[in-house]
């Protein structure tokens, strides 16, 4: 019987979402509002505004579904998102709130005085917010699909429609309340449900994530199969599978192994080959450079530090932020650690990023507990969406507001959010088989490789010119941009191409620095004439009032 509560509990949270964008209408009057709330958001309402919108699809169903499927290896992924706000905290948060800016292309003209680099920017701006914003959709139409049997392309529109009437509606001041909301309801979606988790595993005799023979298939079921994949079968023999097949197994049938998933519970288990396979080993530290230097150069968390009252206010957020997400992000691990035992069907499948909303019927079974907690998590998830996909659409339609129609009015805004949320619901409505991980992931090596540089370089070093700002930005954040591209819709890489493109940061981010630092001392009669009172006021405290 399919679940009863799980579309009231998706259409409370959308009806909330819309209900606190109208209360933020009422409070939304100039540009400075729709921007950046007038500055004048808390540091705890603003942390937990970030911690609404940085906990993605990739946080809330794709952690979990990565760990189910590869194990201690990808926990680099949520120790990269959280110590992100580290060097955030330490390099950039209090300088570029004091800087004064509205947006990221703001900053470029304040620090360097060039117009043409505050176009470069915007470009930029846009390109990682729409490569942000279209797995959020897809999260949407899938999860939707999974908990409801919904069309996918419903999913996406949803989210599409309330987020981008929420925005236009209300802009920063509506997001702020929003998101804040969002991340609570976040941490209790999955909080609450894997308490419960935990006393059935514990009430099942405590059965091993890794058993010595192998996972086997808890009840009979059928599984149909979403991705190309080749199966081991229990008997040696091999069976490749495509998308539409059903397989079908007992209760008590060993699960059979796929190509590309690690099924070895060692390999699971523990650290991988990584010591041992130079390749594995690159990629770990590329993931692990993109996203503990993305965060500093995502632009819709940056846009949430330009809200706090000043560069002490948004230090005091920061460290906030490091404690509301890294609390958060021990509890996809937990799921991803009790799939392994109660969905091993996802593996084969292929929909791994399903599994925090499939396991609480799984564990829990058809009962009114596990409906309950299963509707929960399915909120919790279309929270993710929302909430996320609010701030992109934020920033995306800041800038485009002040830099592409050019007057940066409320009217422009509202204009702005409706082309910022067509494009990425276009895209997302025709790319349904995207890894959602894999592509924030690119999105965290872009931003490392083009904003994460110039923000360094520009908060901490006078020697910046305008040149070499743009031609680090081209030239570490171009080559990741390409490999963006390779990655979606270029041919199958093998060996050492496929590593580097798929895990680009760890040679695209020092590209960067070095092409930013060589030019600009190349071109050092470019440095601006009044760098000495412009770094005055990024670092001097807020006392002197500069």
């Amino acid at each position: 019987m399919a679940n009863p509560y799980l579309v009231p509990s998706i259409v409370a949270v959308t009806l909330i979402t819309v209900a606190i964008g109208f209360y933020g209408l009422k409070l939304a009057r100039t540009t400075s509002d729709f921007l950046v709330a007038s500055r004048t958001v808390s540091p705890n309402w603003n942390a937990a505004a970030i911690g609404g919108e940085y906990l993605s699809a990739a946080s809330f169903l794709g952690i979990a579904g990565l760990i189910l499927k590869y194990g201690v290896d990808v926990l680099w992924y949520p120790v990269g998102f959280a110590a992100g706000y580290l060097a955030l905290l330490l390099f950039v948060a209090a300088p570029l709130r004091r800087s004064g800016a509205f947006t990221l292309p703001d900053f470029c003209e304040v620090r360097l005085g060039s117009r043409w680099l505050r176009k470069l920017a915007t470009l930029f701006v846009i390109f990682i917010g729409w490569l942000y914003l279209v797995p959020q959709l897809q999260g949407a139409g899938l999860t939707l699909t999974t908990v409801a049997g919904g069309p996918y392309e419903l999913g996406a529109l949803l989210v599409g429609a309330v987020v981008t009437t929420n925005v236009a509606l209300g802009g920063m001041r509506a997001v702020t309340f929003v998101q804040a909301f969002q991340y609570w309801l976040k941490l209790t979606a999955l909080a609450v449900p894997v308490i419960f988790l935990a006393l059935q595993w514990q009430s099942d005799g405590r059965p091993a994530v890794t058993p010595p023979d192998g996972p086997t298939f808890r009840s009979a079921i059928t599984v149909v199969v979403e991705e190309p994949a080749t199966l081991t079968l229990p008997d040696g023999g091999t069976r490749a599978v495509r998308p539409g097949d059903e397989l079908t197994f007992d209760a008590g049938d060993p699960v059979p192994e796929v190509s590309g998933v690690v099924t070895d519970g060692p390999d699971w288990l523990l650290p991988s080959a990584a010591g041992s396979d130079d390749r594995d080993l690159f990629a770990t530290y590329s993931l692990i450079l993109a996203t503990f230097l993305g965060t500093m150069g995502l632009p819709h968390v940056l846009v949430r530090f330009y809200t706090n009252p000043d560069g002490a206010a948004a230090r005091r957020t920061t460290l906030v932020v490091l404690a509301l997400v890294g609390m958060f992000y021990l509890l996809p691990t937990l799921y991803g650690v009790l799939g392994r035992i109660y969905t091993p069907q996802l593996l084969l499948s292929g929909q791994t990023d399903a599994v925090v909303v499939m396991l609480p019927g799984a564990a829990l079974g058809g009962g009114l507990t596990g409906q309950l907690l299963a509707a929960l998590v399915a909120a919790g998830a279309f929270a993710a969406f929302l909430s996320t996909s609010s701030g992109l659409l934020t920033s995306v339609a800041g800038v485009i507001s002040t830099d592409v129609l050019g007057r940066g009015s409320v009217r422009d805004f509202r204009l702005a959010t409706l082309l910022a949320g067509v494009v990425p619901l276009v895209l997302a409505l025709n790319v349904s088989g995207l890894d959602v991980s894999q592509v924030v992931g690119l999105a965290f090596a872009v931003a490392a490789s083009s904003f994460c540089p110039l923000l360094v370089l520009g908060i901490w070093w006078r020697g910046l010119t305008d040149l070499g700002a743009a031609a680090g930005i081209l030239a570490g954040g171009g080559a990741s941009i390409l490999a963006v591209l390779v990655t979606v819709v270029g041919p199958d890489l093998t060996g050492w191409p496929a590593t580097l493109i798929a895990q680009p940061a760890a040679w695209t981010v020092p590209l960067a620095f070095t092409v930013m630092v060589a030019v600009s001392m190349a071109t050092r009669r470019r440095t601006p004439l009044d760098v000495g009172a412009t770094m005055l006021r990024l670092h001097a405290p807020e006392a002197l009032r500069l």
